[in-house]
């Protein structure tokens, strides 16, 4: 073990590793991270199946839900809107949106489209019956 610097003791791997990242932090740039991560993104996906990612997503998931609250979500989806706008035509919605409407046939029968057509039908009627009330 190397030797820490305050007290001639040796210093724990956290520490070591610690030290490490401050000094490479002090050393290199964003443009240096960037590319290491990238390295590492390519690296782990040759080394990896389509498992691993769910079972990572699915874990991390979890963890975000138990630390964030429901505006934390909430930006992020709105982040996630304005850049994905900015970044697809009509055309990319047309597409993701007939896949969406595909596979929601595929998972639910006709007793779902009868209760979300009821609900939307309740919902839409409160809406005029709201708008009636402030004109």
């Amino acid at each position: 073990m190397a030797k820490n610097d305050n007290n001639n003791r040796k210093m724990s791997v956290e520490e070591a590793g610690k030290k490490g990242g401050k000094t490479t932090s002090q050393n290199h740039d964003r443009e240096f991270y960037e590319e290491i991560g990238q390295k590492g993104g390519e690296t782990t996906s040759q080394n990896h199946d389509q498992e691993f990612y769910e079972e990572i997503g699915q874990k991390g998931g979890e963890t975000t839900s138990k630390t964030h609250d429901r505006e934390f979500y909430e930006e992020i989806g709105q982040k996630g809107g304005e850049t994905t706008s900015q970044n697809h035509d009509e055309e990319f919605y047309e597409e993701i949106g007939q896949k969406g409407g595909n596979a929601t046939s595929r998972n639910h029968d006709e007793e779902f489209y009868e209760e979300i057509g009821q609900k939307g039908g309740e919902r839409r009627g409160q809406q005029r019956k709201n708008n009636n009330n402030n004109s």
